[in-house]
C-alpha cells in the first residue's frame, strides 16, 4: 500500500506542474503504461522462491531483480494512475467557464450561499451556488458549461449588510470575471486556490439595492453543516464581542480564520505556532480521543436486560466508533481542510482495521490517508497544509522507527544482551507486532508501577518521547517553512512545548465544550478559553522578543531543498546510521544561500503584478531600490499582500532606497506596509511636505530626500539619475510632479561589439506635457532600451515624439485585469505594437523581469515560464 499511495501522489503532483492537460496521444500512452506496468508487477511479484537445494546464488539474484523491477512497476502504474485521475478531474472542472463576453457586465444569478461568509472591514465575501442564470442577449458556446460555484463579495457602502445565512437563496445583480490572480515569481498562485475550491468565476454584487432574498431556503447536509458553523460563530461573537483574541477562538471552533487579527498572525508565525489556529490533526485527535474515552467508559458500565454491554460488543470497538463519529462532526465544523482530512482518514483506516480484526502498520495508515485525501482533492498538493501535515506525521513515524516501543527499567533486572542498546532489535513502531509477543515483552522490559523512582522515570521517559517528537517535527518542517513562509522560527520548539499542551488541554476542550453547552453556561467556557489565550499570547510575546527567535531566509530553490531533505532523513535515521555527523552540512545551501544579485555593472528590474498600480524593484550586485509600492488599504492592499511578501521571498530585509513617485494611492498606498516590514536606508519621494509618509519614515530612522531632477548616484557600477520633477516646491496635480528615474548599466568593453550600456526608464504617471518638456531639454537622455510605460498606457501619455525619443526595445504595462480605467488604451497599445516592441502586460503576462547587462538584455514573463494548465489567457481590451 505504501508504494501505491506514494506513487499515486507523485502522479498527482506531476500533473499539477504541467503547463497543459494531456492530449489524446498522452492519454493513450498513460493507459498503455498502466496496463503494462501492472502486468509486469503481477508477474514479477508473483514469482515464488523455489524450495530445497535448488535455491542457488544465481536464482537469488534473479529473484531480487524481479522483486525490484516489480515494485518499480507498481510505482509506475500508481504514478500514471494518479496523473490520469488528476487530469480527468481537471478536465471536468475546467469545462465550466464564464464566457469572455460576459465579463465585467451586469448579470443576474439565482442561487444560495453555500459557505460561511468571510467578513472584512468593508463587507463580506462568500461562495454562491448558482441555480439559474438570468437571460442574456448573447448566447454562450453550447460546449461550455456555465459555472456552478462562484465567489462573490458584497461591499457595504450606503446601507449595512443584510444577514447572510448559509443556505439562504438570493437573486443578485453581479459583475463577474474568470478566475484570475496576480502572477509573481515566488508567491502563491491564487488561481490554483480558486480551482481547488471549485470556483470558476469571481465578482461582486453590483447593485445591492436590487438584491432579493427568496422565500424558500436551500437544504442538504452541506447547508446544515454551514449553518451550524454560522450559528456557532454568532454565539462566539455575541459572547466575546471585540475581545483581542476572538478570532483564534472562532478559528478553533469553526476553522474560519478571517477574524484572526494581524497581530495574532504575526505572533504565531514568528513563534511557529500557526498550526494551532487552524483546526489541525492535533485538535481532531484530541477531540476524538476524549470522545472515544467517554464512549468506552459509558459502554463498560452499561447493561441491557441483565447482560453487560461489553459482552455484546467489545468496549474497545465502541470507543473507536465514538471517536470516529466525534472526529467526523468536528471535521465538518472545520470545513474539511487538508490536515483535518489526513487525521480523519487515518482514524477511519485504523477503525476499519480494528473492526475487521486485522493489524495494520502505521506507514500503511499514512499511505491510505495520502491516497484518500488526493482522491477527494487532487489540488491539495498546491497548498502548504498538505506538505506540512503529511511531512510532520511522516517524520514522527520515521524518527520512531529506530526507537523501541517500551523502555527498560533498572539495568540489574535485564541481561547483558538486553542492556546493550546496540543489540536491541525491537521492531520499529511503524511495523505490526504480534499479539502473543506483547506479554513476553511487557514482562521483560516494563517499568515497575510502584515507587517514586518508577513514577519519576515514567515522567522522564514521557518528556523524552515528547522532546524527540518535537525535534523530529521541527527538523522535518524547517525546509518547508523556509519555502512557504521565508523564515524558520528558531524559538518554535520551545514555543510549541508550551503552546501545544496549553491549547490542547485547556483552550480546545473549553471551545469545543461551549458548542455543546446551553446558554449562559457556554459564555463561561468561551470567556475562560479567551483568558487562557491571553496568558498564552503574553508568553509567546516574550519568546518572540528574543533576538534569535526567527531566522529569515530567501525562498529556497530545488537544490537547497533537496539537500536539506537528505539532511533531514540522515539526521532522523535510526541509531547506528553511518556518518550522521555529516547531516548538518547538507543544510548549508539552505542556511547560507548564494548571492542572488546580478553581477557588478548590471541590474535586474522586476515589474510586479500588483493589479492597477506600479511597483518596480531594481537590484544591483549589492543594492536594492523599490520604485513605488502599489495600492494600500484603501484599495487592494497590494503593498501588504504582494510587495512585502515578494521582498521577503527573495530575502530582501533592507532597501537601500524606497522611491515613491507621487501621491496617488495606486503608487504610494502600499508604502507604509513596506516601511513596517523592511528597513529603509533612504526615502525619496515626490509628495507634498505635509504627507504622513515623511513623518512615518523619519520615525523609522530613514534619511528623507525630496525627489528632484539632477540627482545622481552609482551603485555597483550602475548609474541612477532622476529626470523629473524640477527642484523646488511641488505644484500642480500629482501626475505633474512624478519622479522619473533612469537606470543605466556600465558601458562595457569598447573592444566588444554591441557592448554599449543598457538603460531602463521608469516614467510613473507622467503625461503628455511632461513628456514634451523632457524632450525639449535633452531627448538623448531619454534613450532607453526598457520602458515602464507612463501612466499605465493612458491615452494622455506615450505620445509619438516621446516614443521616438525613448525608442524602447521592451515596454512594460503595469495594469489591472479588466480595470475600470480600461488601461492600456487600445490606440496607445497599438502605437507600441506598431514599433515591434517586445510588450509585457501584467494583466496578461504577470510580473516581468528584465536582466540588463552591458550589451545584453533578457526578458522573462511570469505566465510564460511559470505557466500551469489552469491559467486562463485573459482577453485584452
Amino acid at each position: 500500500m505504501r508504494a501505491i499511495g506514494c506513487g499515486f501522489a507523485l502522479g498527482v503532483i506531476a500533473l499539477q506542474r504541467q503547463a497543459a492537460l494531456p492530449g489524446r496521444a498522452a492519454w493513450i500512452g498513460l493507459v498503455l503504461a498502466i496496463v503494462l506496468a501492472a502486468g509486469w508487477a503481477v508477474w514479477a511479484l508473483g514469482v515464488r522462491a523455489p524450495a530445497g537445494d535448488s535455491w542457488v546464488r544465481g536464482q537469488f539474484r534473479e529473484r531480487r531483480w524481479r522483486m525490484a523491477s516489480g515494485w518499480a512497476a507498481v510505482w509506475l502504474a500508481a504514478g500514471c494512475a494518479g496523473f490520469g485521475y488528476a487530469a480527468w478531474r481537471a478536465e471536468l472542472r475546467l469545462a465550466q467557464a464564464l464566457p469572455a463576453a460576459w465579463q465585467a457586465r451586469d448579470l443576474y444569478v439565482t442561487g444560495y450561499l453555500s459557505s460561511l461568509p468571510s467578513y472584512g472591514a468593508n463587507g463580506a465575501s462568500f461562495l454562491f451556488r448558482v441555480e439559474s442564470w438570468g437571460t442574456h442577449e448573447e448566447a454562450h458556446d453550447a460546449a461550455t458549461q456555465l459555472p456552478q460555484l462562484i465567489q462573490l463579495s458584497w461591499v457595504a457602502r450606503e446601507a449595512p449588510l443584510p444577514p447572510l445565512v448559509p443556505g439562504a437563496r438570493w437573486r443578485f445583480s453581479v459583475r463577474l470575471k474568470r478566475p484570475h490572480g496576480n502572477g509573481n515569481f515566488g508567491l502563491r498562485d491564487t488561481e490554483a486556490t480558486l480551482l481547488a475550491r471549485g470556483v470558476r468565476a469571481t465578482g461582486y454584487v453590483s447593485d445591492p439595492a436590487r438584491a432579493v432574498r427568496l422565500p424558500i431556503d436551500a437544504s442538504g447536509i452541506g447547508v446544515r453543516i454551514e449553518r451550524a458553523r454560522a450559528a456557532l460563530r454568532a454565539r462566539i461573537d455575541a459572547v466575546l464581542g471585540d475581545a483581542p483574541h476572538r478570532g483564534i477562538v472562532i478559528a478553533i471552533a469553526t476553522g474560519a480564520q478571517d477574524a484572526v487579527s494581524d497581530a495574532d498572525w504575526r505572533l504565531m508565525r514568528n513563534t511557529g505556532t500557526s498550526h494551532l489556529v487552524a483546526i489541525s490533526g492535533l485538535h481532531l485527535a484530541f477531540v476524538a480521543g476524549l470522545a472515544g474515552w467517554a464512549a468506552g467508559a459509558l459502554w463498560r458500565r452499561a447493561r441491557w436486560r441483565g447482560v453487560e454491554a461489553p459482552l455484546v460488543v467489545p468496549a474497545q470497538k465502541v470507543a473507536v466508533a465514538g471517536a470516529l463519529l466525534a472526529a467526523g462532526i468536528y471535521a465538518a465544523l472545520a470545513g474539511f481542510n487538508v490536515p483535518v482530512q489526513r487525521a480523519l482518514w487515518m482514524l477511519a483506516v485504523v477503525a476499519l482495521a480494528l473492526f475487521a480484526g486485522r493489524e495494520v502498520a502505521r506507514s500503511h495508515v499514512l499511505a491510505w490517508a495520502l491516497g484518500l485525501v488526493l482522491l477527494r482533492d487532487p489540488w491539495a498538493v498546491t497548498a502548504a497544509g498538505f506538505w506540512l501535515s503529511f511531512c510532520a506525521v511522516g517524520a514522527i513515524l520515521f524518527a520512531a522507527s529506530g526507537v523501541p516501543r517500551l523502555h527498560r527499567a533498572a539495568p540489574q533486572d535485564l541481561s547483558a544482551d538486553e542492556v546493550d542498546p546496540m543489540r536491541d532489535r525491537a521492531e520499529p513502531s511503524a511495523e505490526p507486532i504480534a499479539r502473543d509477543g506483547w506479554r513476553r515483552r511487557l514482562a521483560a522490559i516494563a517499568i515497575p508501577p510502584g515507587g517514586w523512582r518508577g513514577a519519576t522515570r515514567r515522567i522522564a521517559l514521557r518528556f523524552g518521547d515528547s522532546a524527540r517528537v518535537q525535534w523530529a517535527v521541527t527538523l522535518a518542517l524547517a525546509p518547508l517553512t523556509a519555502y512557504w513562509f521565508g523564515q524558520i522560527p528558531l524559538i518554535g520548539p520551545f514555543a510549541n512545548a508550551l503552546a501545544i499542551p496549553w491549547v490542547s488541554m485547556l483552550v480546545t476542550p473549553l471551545v469545543v465544550g461551549s458548542a455543546a453547552l446551553p446558554a449562559p453556561i457556554d459564555a463561561f467556557a468561551l470567556r475562560a478559553a479567551h483568558a487562557c489565550l491571553v496568558g498564552l499570547a503574553a508568553a509567546l510575546g516574550a519568546l518572540e522578543g528574543l533576538p534569535w527567535a526567527v531566522l529569515r531566509l530567501p525562498q529556497p530553490g530545488a537544490w537547497p531543498l533537496s539537500c536539506a531533505a537528505v539532511g533531514v532523513v540522515w539526521w532522523l535515521a535510526p541509531r547506528g546510521w553511518p556518518l550522521r555527523w555529516l547531516a548538518p552540512f547538507t543544510w548549508l545551501p539552505l542556511l547560507v544561500p548564494a548571492p542572488t544579485g546580478p553581477p557588478p555593472g548590471a541590474f535586474r528590474l522586476t515589474a510586479l503584478d500588483i493589479g492597477q498600480g506600479t511597483s518596480v524593484l531594481v537590484e544591483t550586485a549589492r543594492h536594492r531600490l523599490l520604485f513605488d509600492a502599489g495600492p494600500g488599504p484603501e484599495s487592494t492592499q497590494a503593498g501588504e499582500r504582494i510587495v512585502v511578501p515578494y521582498l521577503q521571498a527573495y530575502g530582501i530585509a533592507r532597501l537601500d532606497a524606497l522611491m515613491i513617485s507621487h501621491d496617488d494611492s495606486d503608487h504610494s498606498g502600499g508604502a507604509q506596509a513596506v516601511l513596517d516590514a523592511v528597513d529603509v536606508e533612504v526615502f525619496v519621494a515626490g509628495i507634498l511636505p505635509a504627507h504622513p509618509l515623511w513623518a512615518s519614515t523619519r520615525a523609522k530612522g530613514a534619511q528623507t530626500v525630496q525627489c528632484a531632477a539632477g540627482q545622481r548616484w552609482r551603485w555597483d557600477g550602475v548609474d541612477f539619475e532622476v529626470l523629473w520633477p524640477d527642484p523646488g516646491a511641488l505644484a500642480g496635480k500629482p501626475n505633474a510632479h512624478c519622479c522619473v528615474l533612469r537606470v543605466t548599466t556600465a558601458a562595457g568593453d569598447a573592444r566588444e561589439t554591441q557592448a554599449g550600456p543598457v538603460s531602463a526608464l521608469i516614467a510613473a504617471d507622467i503625461e503628455a506635457g511632461t513628456e514634451r518638456t523632457l524632450i525639449e531639454r535633452d531627448p538623448a537622455r531619454l534613450r532607453a532600451q526598457v520602458l515602464v510605460v507612463p501612466h499605465h498606457g493612458s491615452r494622455t501619455s506615450s505620445t509619438e515624439p516621446f516614443l521616438d525619443s525613448v525608442w524602447p526595445l521592451v515596454a512594460i504595462f503595469q495594469v489591472g485585469y479588466l480595470n475600470r480605467f480600461h488601461h492600456p488604451h487600445p490606440g496607445v497599445y497599438a502605437r507600441y505594437a506598431a514599433r515591434h516592441i517586445v510588450l509585457a502586460r501584467s494583466d496578461a503576462d504577470g510580473a516581468a523581469r528584465v536582466e540588463a547587462a552591458p550589451g545584453a538584455l533578457a526578458v522573462e514573463r511570469f505566465r510564460d515560464t511559470q505557466r500551469r494548465y489552469w491559467i486562463d489567457a485573459p482577453a485584452q481590451d
